[in-house]
């Protein structure tokens, strides 16, 4: 559990909580809305338009997934006003399980299902610099970025990355849960031991781009790797804290360590399994029984589907808190410092969702909770947006130099990686 960081703002929390049972407001949630009505609330990392893409009704179609009305999913136009949200990362997710036609087309899809999206609601924009995100918050709209979601999308094809990015793509995280011919993921078994070569070439080239390099998903080598590689800073768009929910996904304080000489941002996000050691012990231990009920009725679903209902019953999931979430900032606050913590929730991508967390309406609830354990309006500045700002400002200004001295990269896999292999 947290600490307050001091008794006179143990006591502070008292009065705020009369006064809010009084009908009055609170000072810590009034002290978050004016942080985000001044500063935009960047967040790492939405999967709407994968929503929209597995809509039941109407798959892949934007005018049936209505923003304008309560949609089914966490995101839309009037909760996004709610929670005040400045500027967001679109993730253009595609599963590193398909291969069906190629990879590349899943990819065109879902960067055209974005757009359209964007193009449908003047609230929302598509903006290709952080000078931009900061010029719609201040015009009262979202600005947007693309984000590519796992470099399988390239299939080995630097060209590719050109392409997404001149499409609006400006991160992509190297791996998803699928080990590349190039990086290890932190969810599949190592092959590489971090980046090949090959992969050491894709970075370079999204550093040469000012496309940011993502490392939610990558093992820790491939962390380890590509930070001592890129020149620009990197960024974990929906990660937490491995100290406090040792899950692969999470970010181990080893890296964190080495994220101020980066300047890069860990973009804590609203998984429950990451956020609470109870719920991913949970989630593992359901996955276990599971696999023994398909080892012991093997092809019989109905009694597989029976014992997990049984199990299920015994067993009710565990709930992760605001006040987690919370625990996690400030631990990567403590280890990496103030200017290396941000936020990406993931909503749209998750079925759980955290408790005081359930959609995009509830981010100031967040900050009036770190407002509460002693974090200054300037503190809370930095982790709403302007870190990430800073970060993305950063490695537009490494693009502009390194576009000046080397044209782009015409290496490929072959030449690097597959000539050297015995």
């Amino acid at each position: 559990m947290r600490l307050l960081w001091c008794l006179p703002l143990l006591l502070a929390t008292v009065p705020s909580s009369v006064a809010a049972q009084a009908g009055g407001e609170d000072p810590h949630l009034e002290m978050a809305r004016r942080v985000l009505r001044t500063t935009p609330l960047i967040d790492g990392h939405n999967d709407l338009p994968w929503a929209i893409r597995n809509f039941a009704p109407a798959p892949h179609a934007v005018e049936r997934y209505d923003l304008g009305s309560r949609t089914p999913g966490h995101t839309d136009l009037a909760r996004l006003r709610t929670g005040m949200l400045g500027g967001q990362f679109w993730s253009v997710y595609v599963p590193g399980e398909w291969a069906d036609s190629g990879f590349a087309r899943v990819q065109l899809e879902q960067i055209d299902i974005a757009r359209r999206l964007i193009d449908r609601y003047p609230d929302l924009t598509l903006v290709p610099t952080a000078a931009g995100l900061r010029e719609e918050h201040r015009a009262g709209r979202i600005g947007g970025m693309l984000g590519l979601e796992g470099g399988h999308v390239l299939e080995n094809s630097l060209g590719a990355l050109r392409a997404y990015h001149a499409l609006g793509a400006r991160y992509m995280t190297l791996t998803h849960n699928v080990t590349l011919d190039w990086a290890d993921a932190a969810s599949d078994e190592p092959r590489h031991g971090g980046l090949t070569r090959f992969g050491e070439e894709v970075v370079r080239e999204m550093n040469r781009l000012g496309m940011l390099v993502d490392l939610s998903h990558v093992s820790p080598a491939t962390m380890s790797d590509a930070l001592t590689v890129t020149e620009a800073p990197v960024i974990f768009s929906h990660s937490s804290a491995r100290a406090l929910t040792d899950v692969a996904r999470n970010v181990p304080d080893s890296i964190l360590r080495r994220l101020p000489a980066n300047g890069g941002v860990v973009m804590v996000t609203f998984v429950p399994s990451f956020i609470s050691q109870e719920v991913a012990d949970h989630g593992a231990e359901r996955t276990r029984q599971a696999r023994a009920l398909a080892d012991q009725f093997p092809g019989d679903t109905a009694h597989q589907r029976q014992g997990m209902e049984t199990w299920t019953a015994a067993h009710p999931t565990p709930t992760a808190t605001l006040s987690q979430v919370a625990d996690h900032i400030e631990h990567i606050r403590r280890v990496a410092g103030v200017a290396h913590v941000g936020i990406g929730g993931d909503f749209d991508g998750i079925t759980d969702v955290i408790r005081g967390l359930e959609d995009v309406a509830t981010y100031p609830q967040l900050f009036a909770e770190l407002a509460r354990g002693g974090w200054t309006e300037q503190e809370l500045r930095m982790l709403a947006g302007e870190n990430v700002l800073r970060a993305l400002e950063r490695a537009e200004q490494v693009a502009a130099r390194l576009q000046r001295e080397r044209p782009p990269s015409t290496a490929t896999i072959e030449s690097l990686d597959r000539a050297s292999t015995p």
